[in-house]
């Protein structure tokens, strides 16, 4: 494990972050994580580097009692089942399950059967649709070998809780890159304040974007000054996974601009979203339990005013900023905890040179902070 932004005086923004700097510092929402790593190189066995990351928005029952939700495509190039729903009806109902690409109608499916041995009205009274999510690990995961399996996902599922989240080359991030370096998950999070009451915005980044010479920190170029690290047939493009959570009274029209301002915190990082690179990201807002039924089909709920006259200061810009500064520092965890790791047909993806890194950001005079 390597260190994470903050630990190196290199966290991102003026807002505080929560107790974790995770997502898991928005109330009752909990990430669990399966690693899977199989087969030695040149032995002649299946080499997987994959697993899979769950995201439960709240511990009761997902599939009776949704939330609010919204999602962008910064570049569209991947797949995010469930959009149609979320962009339809404005409610996610489901956990959010990241897997590799190869791997999503399992994902899907293995999923689809948890929620409905679990609640007899799935499939009975309405049927389940999940959201589950990905990036591909193939540069370092042999793909035809199909190696993940769905215990892989009841475990992420069911293993799911609170506290801190492990980071780097874990997860559905077991197998990606960065800026062709080792990629993976990363997470964030920051405390506000709105008409005196807290509020947290947390973020989590599954990470395989990026060309080296784009990588920018703190708006230093330091992909350009490791541009003489790079090997030949490194991997190219990929894809990134950004979820927002948030307890903050959100519509599903404002979270889906939520969403759009995790687009501010990659690009800070150097991300263009890439022709064949699937940024895509989603929000969702913990603050109304939206039933399926009840005595009344009127449900009362909160929201946080929006479209206030402008010299009246608008409450989303502290909401917008605290998705932009946690999407670049979860970023930048996910460089900077990956490891090297080594893949299919002697496939390599290193770690960042920290020592290098750090020298070249003193240089450029990036503010370093305790």
């Amino acid at each position: 494990m390597g260190h994470r932004a903050r630990d190196l005086g290199l966290g991102v923004g003026n807002l505080p972050t929560g107790p974790n700097n995770a997502i898991t510092d928005v109330p009752d929402v909990r990430v669990g994580l399966t690693t899977v790593v199989e087969g030695e190189p040149g032995t002649g066995t299946p080499v997987v580097r994959s697993g899979v990351t769950a995201i439960v928005p709240h511990g009761g029952n997902l599939f009776r009692e949704r939330v609010f939700a919204g999602v962008s495509a910064f570049n569209g190039y991947g797949v995010m089942t469930a959009s149609l729903v979320v962009d339809e009806w404005g409610l996610l109902n489901s956990p959010v399950v990241i897997v590799d690409t190869a791997h999503i109608g399992m994902g899907y499916d293995t999923v689809a059967r948890w929620m409905t041995a679990a609640d007899p009205a799935v499939g009975d009274l309405d049927v389940a649709i999940p959201l589950v999510t990905e990036c591909d690990a193939g540069f370092l995961s042999d793909n035809r070998s199909f190696g993940l399996q769905p215990e892989h996902v009841i475990a992420a599922l069911e293993g799911a809780g609170p506290g801190p989240v492990p980071e780097g080359s874990v997860g559905s991030a077991t197998g990606t890159q960065l800026f062709e370096f080792k990629g993976g998950i990363g997470t964030s999070s920051r405390v506000l304040e709105i008409a005196g009451e807290r509020f947290v915005v947390g973020v989590l980044v599954n990470t395989n974007y990026g060309h080296r010479h784009q990588l920018r920190i703190h708006g230093a170029p330091v992909g350009e000054h490791l541009r003489d690290t790079l090997r030949p047939g490194t991997q190219k493009e990929g894809s990134c996974i950004v979820v927002i959570a948030t307890d903050v009274p959100l519509h599903p029209g404002q979270l889906r601009r939520l969403a759009r301002r995790a687009d501010a915190g990659l690009a800070r990082t150097g991300s263009c979203a890439n022709d064949g690179s699937g940024e895509i990201a989603l929000a969702f807002s913990t603050a109304n339990l939206i039933p399926r039924e009840g005595e009344s089909p009127i449900d009362d709920v909160r929201l946080l005013r929006g479209g206030q006259f402008w010299t009246a200061g608008a409450p989303l810009d502290l909401v917008f900023e605290a998705v932009a500064d946690a999407t670049e520092e979860a970023s930048l965890n996910a460089l900077f905890c990956a490891t090297t790791m080594h893949g299919r047909n002697g496939h390599v993806l290193h770690a960042i040179p920290l020592e290098r890194t750090m020298e070249f950001l003193e240089r450029w005079r990036v503010p370093v902070r305790a």
